[in-house]
């Protein structure tokens, strides 16, 4: 089955009582037994619930993978893959990642006795050096959030083997459209599903999705037992987003690359992060590992001036000054006041989140309108 055909029917079977062609709503909290144990696979909804089982179906092909797991938020799924691990143990994670990722390993499981080591993962050679024996996961995000650095997922994946670790791909960005983390080696294939793959900024979900049958019974043990899973209609509402994946990421690949050239000659720009340029670090482990380059750009100001980048996100209008990415409609944020505010100022200076640093999530409206508007943005300064 075609990428295109599993958006639309992985995981997908007519109910069998109606015949209904969409996956019905089931809002309920639990299930008839006709006997203590009788069930028929639903007991309850936390446990499982077939609106919600039948995305993590459509999710686990999407990615190649075997088994999917739902949570209520991209940081529910984060949360459930970090609690594989015990006091002592360690991370390596790339140090371009988003800031709740950040927040949620350093303020809430380093209490736990767990350490995190935040690097570039840009140069794969680098990474092993950070291993010793009490290191159990490798955690990347490609492309990050919000540089857009590309990581190697095929040379992450042989480190990992070599030294017995767990390595999990944020796929977010790219979605399984542009990017199938497992082919290339991962071992877990994490989501927030609230972006690309709901696709309507209606949602807020998060997924995590494996090949491994131990790990899936483990993951699964806590989903079920903590609890942090979505409710049956915004299982729905996901599965109805995924069915336009496909044809949406096509349009916010084409209306990037567009977006970052115009902005690559922009007089008023000083650099622009889009993996498709040349000249962007790792492109040509982009051009392996991806089907075309996302709708994510990021770009600073000359001058690198808070005030300046304050002043043309205040002024857009289709590019909407809001948190989160993914949606139909474009949106602009500022990432070292919005969503890396948690990492301190001197870190994420290191990493490139300078004052003067915008990033776009392009939408598919018209390309000309979204020019438009950064143009008459940035002639403000």
């Amino acid at each position: 089955m075609k990428f295109g055909t599993k958006t639309i029917h992985a995981g997908q079977q007519a109910d069998p009582t109606t015949g209904a062609i969409m996956t019905p709503i089931y809002q309920t909290s639990t299930y008839i037994q006709a006997s203590p144990g009788d069930h028929k696979g639903y007991e309850y909804s936390r446990t499982g619930n077939p609106t919600r089982n039948a995305l993590e179906q459509n999710l686990a092909s999407l990615e190649n993978g075997k088994f999917g797991l739902c949570f209520g938020s991209g940081l529910g799924a984060i949360d459930a893959i970090i609690k594989l691990l015990s006091p002592g143990d360690e991370v390596i994670s790339t140090n371009d990642l988003y800031g709740g990722t950040y927040r949620v390993f350093t303020k809430i499981f380093a209490n736990y006795g767990i350490k995190f080591h935040f690097i570039g993962m840009e140069n794969s050679k680098n990474i092993e050096s950070f291993i010793n024996k009490n290191t159990k996961m490798l955690w990347a995000e490609t492309p990050t959030n919000p540089m857009l650095n590309i990581i190697d997922i095929t040379a992450l994946a042989q480190i990992s083997k070599k030294n017995s670790l767990t390595f999990v791909v944020d796929n977010t960005f790219a979605t399984p459209y542009l990017q199938r983390p497992l082919d290339l080696g991962a071992d877990i294939v994490m989501h927030s599903l609230t972006k690309y793959m709901a696709g309507h900024s209606d949602v807020v979900m998060g997924a995590a999705i494996c090949k491994d049958d131990a790990l899936a019974e483990k993951l699964s043990f806590i989903q079920n037992s903590c609890g942090a899973v979505p409710g049956p209609m915004d299982s729905f509402l996901v599965l109805r987003g995924i069915k336009t994946l496909h044809l949406r990421m096509q349009r916010h690949c084409e209306n990037g690359e567009l977006i970052a050239r115009f902005l690559k000659d922009h007089s008023k720009v000083d650099s622009v992060y889009w993996p498709g340029f040349k000249t962007h670090p790792n492109h040509e482990i982009a051009k392996t590992q991806m089907d075309n380059f996302g709708g994510m750009v990021s770009f600073n100001i000359k001058g690198n001036r808070l005030e300046d980048a304050i002043t043309v996100v205040s002024n857009m209008h289709y590019f909407t000054l809001a948190e989160s990415l993914g949606g139909v409609e474009s949106l602009c944020g500022h990432p070292a006041s919005m969503t890396h505010a948690a990492i301190p100022k001197k870190e994420r200076e290191k990493t490139g989140v300078v004052d003067s640093l915008i990033r776009l999530s392009v939408g598919i409206e018209d390309i000309s309108d979204l020019i438009e508007d950064l143009e008459q943005s940035l002639a403000k300064l």
